[in-house]
């Protein structure tokens, strides 16, 4: 049988490795004190032991106190990472997966109100948009002391034991020097070409100078910027070819674009719905032009595109980051030959959209991802069977079904719908977010080849309960839309779901009031766009679809925008009332006493959930833990042995947005760590 292409060795200089699967640098968030301790370590050794070749730890890892890493950052300018990298290296090592850092200054891609609040530098004072802050000019003394930062990380990281490093210049002070619009410096550092890559030449040749022949460096940086007045795909070739030439560099990691917007950084890693791996044909280019090795990844979720970029020589290791966030044992699974049961990436982004609002990286399918400690991804076998009835297959419900059935338990799961899903379907019926329902998919597929039992079209009642006989009960029955509080005119509005599902038709001219911030409004006001309808989206807050970060939100906007949607921020829906065949709204504001009002033949409504809980109130009195939740116990990671209720048979919990209105990484951790004890 023909080896697998993904599973195919690769030597590059001294390191010989194991496979073609690559985990690029990426800051999930996990830091603590700015440095990478015990989180940070559980979570690539996770990976490493899942199969992949090579991990690149830490996205942009600062080198210098003046660039202030985001929250959750590296600080990796401190002595004191060297010991925590040399632990993290060699459990790494122990499983055969080679690590790496990725270190960066991001010159002005921070802002001077952090960390140590220096002013940041670059080489222009115009700010970055992303940012919004204008920076210093570097002098010749703030270079040269940069220059050493630079290979002063390198000899820390050398000295940890890695096997590499990989410099970023995608946005970062290294490009900031060498893109035109980036760059307004005189020479010798500005100008031509040369002057404008000086910076990254001899940052690379200390560094090389000082961390020796056999530690790998390579450079992650944009090919072609892909806007008008940077570099372009001619001079990124150039790029290429210098750095090739230069003989300081083992390997080129390329990518395409600019992130110094937020719709830039959308297209350069592009989120669900976008393109599938769409700067791989540059990748192939810059590998067939200069001979290097490359590397490369922007959405590569799946393994048959991953394979596609090897077998075809498009380049020589392939990165599944935001795949490996979803699941740590991809390439365990491959080498096994059990692809199909490979957790998918549903492009949901969950993980960006937290760092954007400086939070951790969490993934909505798997809500082990950073938290290995306390939950593992494996699950342990119960010492002993029983029978748990799950009430509801959305998200949660499926997740504690499959949950309870790994640890061995007799597993029963009845739904009121003829599908699986719950709210995932309504949110799938957007185009762009149909990945989605393979989070619904694969745990379907996983409860099924566990012996779950399923009821479709069977709505659960008490006496349903009462005569199956579980031990545990788990009620998973979602929410339903949460209406806004009118003084008139509430039975004048739809929902958002009711458009989503086709429920309701969409007006002429519609007035959508989003008061929950979320995707939902979004997509319905979309839908509703995409007949021809006049829409304008009314906020009560002072941002746009505040729970929305900017990756998700820039297809949306891009969209809606081309359809000329009105985006109104600061205004609150108070009342509604007939004008003949026409609707009044009538707007206020939280900001002051203004008023103001629309006419319109429809408004749609997004408020969220209110809890679908009449069989858990129903079952609470019959329970034997009468619904209570002990949660000592539940963060400790203990089980539940709460007993209020003797007499009773079963003990009860409600998990998701049975609970309160919340989002799907909620509901499925609610599921996976209530489950993992029972």
């Amino acid at each position: 049988m023909r080896e697998d292409p993904l599973m195919q060795p690769f030597q590059i200089g001294p390191l010989t490795l194991k496979n073609r699967l690559l985990i690029t640098g990426h800051e999930p968030g996990y830091s603590e004190d700015g440095l990478p301790k015990e989180r940070y370590r559980a979570y690539h050794v996770a990976r490493a032991r899942g199969g992949v070749a090579l991990t690149m730890t830490m996205g942009s890892a600062a080198v210098a106190p003046d660039s202030a890493p985001s929250s959750g950052g590296v600080q990796a300018y401190r002595d004191e990472i060297v010991p925590l990298m040399r632990t993290l290296a060699d459990e790494c090592h122990d499983h055969g997966c080679a690590v790496m850092i990725q270190l960066t200054h991001h010159g002005r891609r921070t802002r001077w109100d952090r960390g140590d609040w220096l002013p940041t530098i670059s080489a222009s004072h115009d700010r970055e948009v992303a940012h919004r802050h204008a920076a210093k000019l570097a002098e010749d003394w703030d270079i040269a002391r940069i220059i050493d930062d630079y290979a002063t990380a390198a000899e820390r990281m050398r000295d940890a034991g890695l096997d590499g490093l990989e410099f970023l210049a995608t946005g970062h002070l290294l490009d900031q020097f060498w893109s035109p619009r980036s760059n307004h410096l005189d020479a010798p550092y500005g100008g031509s070409l040369e002057n404008r890559m000086r910076l990254a030449m001899e940052v690379l040749t200390e560094t090389r100078r000082r961390v020796g022949p056999d530690f790998l460096l390579g450079l992650r940086y944009a090919g072609d910027e892909m806007c008008t007045d940077g570099v372009d795909a001619e001079e990124g070739m150039e790029i290429s070819r210098r750095l090739r030439d230069s003989g300081l560099v083992d390997f080129l990691n390329v990518t395409r674009g600019h992130i110094d917007t937020d719709a830039g950084l959308t297209d350069m890693i592009p989120v669900h719905g976008m393109p599938s791996a769409p700067h791989l044909d540059a990748a192939a280019s810059l590998r067939k032009a200069t001979g290097m090795p490359v590397f490369h990844a922007a959405k590569v979720a799946d393994v048959a595109t991953a394979r596609h970029a090897i077998a075809s020589g498009m380049v020589d290791m392939i990165g599944m980051t935001r795949a490996h966030l979803a699941d740590p044992d991809i390439g365990r699974r491959i080498a096994a030959g059990e692809e199909e049961r490979i957790r998918p990436c549903v492009g949901a982004n969950f993980c960006l959209d937290r760092r954007f609002q400086g939070a951790a990286a969490l993934c909505a399918h798997n809500p082990s991802t950073g938290r290995e400690r306390e939950q593992p991804h494996r699950i342990e076998p119960a010492e002993a069977a029983r029978r748990v009835l799950v009430i509801g297959a959305g998200p949660g419900g499926l997740e504690a079904a499959r949950v309870a059935a790994l640890r061995g338990h007799r597993v029963e799961l009845h739904e009121a719908a003829n599908d699986p899903g719950g709210q995932v379907r309504l949110l799938a019926q957007s185009p762009r977010r149909r990945e989605i329902l393979s989070l619904i998919g694969w745990r379907m597929a996983e409860c099924e080849r566990l012996g779950v039992r399923f009821h479709f079209n069977s709505f659960a009642e008490t006496e349903t309960v009462t005569k199956a006989g579980a031990d545990v009960v788990i009620v998973a029955t979602g929410g339903l839309p949460h209406e806004v509080p009118l003084s008139s005119g509430q039975d004048l509005t739809v929902s958002s779901w009711d458009i989503l599902s086709g429920d309701a038709q969409p007006g002429r001219n519609v007035l959508v009031f989003d008061n929950s911030g979320d995707a939902a409004g979004l997509q319905a006001a979309e839908m509703i766009a995409a007949t021809g309808a006049r829409v304008e989206i009314v906020s009560p807050e002072r941002a746009l679809s505040a729970e929305v970060m900017p990756m998700t939100l820039t297809p949306f906007l891009r969209e809606m925008q081309a359809r000329d949607v009105t985006f109104t921020v600061t205004w609150r829906l108070h009342s509604i009332e007939r004008a003949g065949n026409r609707l009044l709204a009538k707007l206020g504001s939280d900001f002051s006493a203004a008023q103001s009002t629309r006419e319109v033949d429809q408004v749609v409504v997004n408020n969220g959930t209110i809890p679908l809980d009449d069989l858990y109130f129903d079952l609470k009195p019959l329970s034997r833990n009468l619904g209570e939740v002990d949660q000592d116990a539940l963060l400790a990671g203990r089980p539940q042995t709460l007993i209020r209720n003797a007499q009773s048979g079963f003990s009860l919990f409600r998990i998701g947005d049975a609970v309160a209105s919340r989002n799907i990484h909620a509901a499925v951790y609610d599921g996976l760590r209530l489950l993992r004890t029972c």
